[in-house]
């Protein structure tokens, strides 16, 4: 039954030279399945030059009521930020 089937996260790439974003979830018994069915079902109309599918147990997130204090300690890095830099000109891309 499929419901037995482990979870995957879906990642498609519309196009090269982008990221991956997540596409969604779906049921597989195994790798290649996921992937032949994320194709099936994401990329029906070409909208993906590459697919990532990973299982979901293998994800860890976190959590968004945790926001806050998790991600305080790159407050205090503004040097992280390209604010503090001056584009020469004539440079149209970094």
């Amino acid at each position: 039954m499929t419901s037995d089937w482990p979870l995957w996260e879906v990642f498609v790439r519309s196009r090269r030279g982008v990221s991956h974003t997540h596409a969604g979830s779906l049921h597989a018994p195994d790798a290649e399945m996921a992937l032949r069915n994320a194709r099936d079902l994401y990329t029906r109309r070409n909208e993906g030059v590459s697919l990532w599918v990973v299982p979901s147990a293998a994800v860890t997130a976190s959590s968004p009521d945790e926001k806050d204090p998790f991600f305080e300690p790159a407050a205090d890095k503004p040097y992280r930020h390209p604010t503090f830099y001056e584009v020469p000109e004539g440079v149209k891309n970094l």
